[in-house]
C-alpha cells in the first residue's frame, strides 16, 4: 500500500516500547537527550477553561494531544493527504523540522522529538547533546535519509528505552499493536501554528499566530486542537500535555 492508505510502520521494521504519556516521564526522557531543565512538559487539564490553562507556564512551546486512532481520523488523513505530495523540505530556511516516522510505536517520541526541536525550544538544546547530533544530522537531510538519522542513533534509543519501561502502568512491548497516537503542534520559525505528525506526508501549516500568541492561546487552540477535536467527536480518550518554562 501507499503511504496515502497505510502509513503505518509495517512489522519487521525497528520498533520501541510505546511511550506514556507521563510528564514526568516525558520530562525525564527530553533532558536525557539534552533539552535544559529549564523547559519541562506539563499535564494539560483543559484546552477550554482558561483557569485550567492558567497552571501552564507561557508561552507554552508545543502541545502534544494524545488521541485514539479512530475511523473518522484516518478518514480525515488519507482525504487532506491525498492533496498533498510527500514533504522533501531540507536545509535551515524551513520553518520546521519533520521526520517521518519509521520505528513502531515511536508515536510518542516523534511528538517529542518535533516539541523540542522546534521554534524558541530548539535554543534550549544543550551543545553536544544526543539531540543536537540528531538535528544537526537531519536538517541537511530529506525523506528516508531524515529518518534514518533516528533509527540509527543509539543514544536516542537508550534513552527512549529506560524511559518508556519506568511508566505508572506495565509498559506494552515493542511489536504490540496501540491505537493511541500522538499529534504534535507548534509555533515555526515563520510565526505559524504547524501540525507535525510522522504519519502524515508531511508538516501541515494550520495558519498564523501573532507575535504574543502561542500553541494555547485562544488562536492556537482554535486553528489546531480544539479544530482537531471537534472534528474527532466524543470519544473521551484524549489526553494533553505542553511544553513549557520549568516550575521546579
Amino acid at each position: 500500500m501507499s503511504t496515502l492508505t497505510d502509513p503505518d510502520v509495517p512489522k519487521g521494521r525497528p520498533a520501541f516500547i510505546p511511550l506514556e504519556a507521563n510528564p514526568e516521564l516525558m520530562t525525564t526522557l527530553i533532558h536525557k537527550l539534552g533539552v535544559s531543565e529549564a523547559l519541562q512538559i506539563h499535564d494539560v487539564y483543559s484546552l477550554t477553561e482558561p483557569e485550567l490553562l492558567a497552571f501552564i507556564p507561557r508561552p507554552a512551546l508545543a502541545l502534544l494531544l494524545v488521541f485514539p486512532v479512530s475511523a473518522t481520523y484516518e478518514s480525515h488523513r488519507m482525504a487532506e493527504d491525498g492533496q498533498t505530495e510527500p514533504y522533501t523540505g531540507k536545509g535551515d530556511a524551513e520553518p520546521v523540522i519533520w521526520w517521518r516516522q519509521t520505528i513502531r510505536n515511536a508515536c510518542g517520541l516523534m511528538g517529542i522529538l518535533h516539541a523540542v526541536s522546534n521554534g524558541p525550544a530548539r535554543s534550549f538544546i544543550q551543545e553536544g547533546s544526543t539531540l543536537d547530533e540528531i538535528i544537526k544530522k537531519s536538517v541537511p537531510l530529506s525523506g528516508a535519509d531524515r529518518s534514518k538519522v533516528l533509527e540509527e542513533s543509539h543514544g536516542l534509543a537508550t534513552a527512549h528505552k529506560e524511559a518508556a519501561s519506568v511508566g505508572d502502568t506495565p509498559a506494552p512491548a515493542a511489536d504490540d499493536d496501540i491505537d493511541l497516537h500522538y499529534v504534535c503542534f507548534v509555533k515555526g520559525n515563520d510565526g505559524a501554528l504547524w501540525e507535525l505528525d510522522g504519519r502524515r506526508q508531511g508538516p501541515i501549516r494550520r495558519g498564523a499566530l501573532t507575535k504574543d500568541e502561542d500553541v494555547l492561546s485562544e488562536n492556537g487552540l482554535s486553528l489546531g486542537a480544539l479544530r482537531f477535536l471537534e472534528r474527532e467527536g466524543g470519544d473521551l480518550r484524549f489526553s494533553a500535555v505542553a511544553l513549557a518554562g520549568s516550575t521546579d
